[in-house]
């Protein structure tokens, strides 16, 4: 599908939305040329400066969200964003309160932050969620409701807010979560094996049987 008529479908979708609500639509050229037939994205989410910014096929983009490629942010395959999301590789907030009126039109305004942000494959964020500029989450990652992320997740961690407003924490592994069902249906181990890895599904299955010990 050519850029044109792929900016010319969303162009039609948003119109359409006016009258039926926020719709997603099928479909994502990223600025390299790479087209991602499977990537669903919503015609009610703001991206800033797509040209920074490269999605993964199997990506799943839901409504109100804010993508900010403006430093570079990497979406990986199969990541799930769900709505009223920041996703963000710049902030300025610090910058306006130093700089004050001095602050529009600068080049090189202090106290700016440029840093991109990088979301591993198959992984969730919950809504209302905030990903800080320069945060760097890992694979499997389920990020839970109103989280705060800031620097390094770990591959397959469960994060979540120890209380609102505070930074996200490492609560779980997705890992344990998964290894139940892929005790009961032994026929999608290689498929998750396939991303996750073969150490990552043994874990999985060794949980889940520890659990039924």
């Amino acid at each position: 599908m050519s850029a044109l008529r792929q900016r010319l479908i969303r162009i039609l979708a948003r119109l359409l939305s006016v009258a039926t609500g926020p719709r997603v639509v099928y479909g994502w050229r990223n600025a390299d040329g790479s087209y991602c037939p499977s990537t669903r994205v919503s015609t009610h989410t703001c991206f800033e400066h797509p040209k920074g910014l490269t999605l993964g096929d199997h990506v799943f983009v839901g409504h109100f969200n804010r993508i900010d490629g403006s430093n570079g942010l990497v979406i990986e395959e199969g990541v799930q964003i769900t709505n009223y999301v920041s996703v963000l590789s710049h902030s300025s907030h610090r910058s306006v309160r130093i700089m004050g009126r001095r602050y529009i039109g600068h080049p090189d305004p202090l106290g700016y932050v440029r840093r991109a942000t990088h979301i591993g494959a198959y992984s969730f964020i919950g809504p209302h969620c905030i990903i800080a500029p320069g945060a760097r989450i890992g694979k499997g990652v389920i990020v839970q409701a109103y989280s705060f992320v800031s620097g390094d997740v770990p591959d397959f961690a469960i994060v979540g807010p120890r209380a609102l407003g505070q930074p996200a924490i490492v609560m779980g592994d997705t890992r344990l979560m998964d290894g139940n069902l892929l005790m009961q249906h032994p026929e999608y181990r290689p498929v998750y094996a396939a991303w996750a890895g073969q150490d990552a599904l043994r874990k999985a299955l060794e949980g889940a049987a520890g659990e039924r010990r």
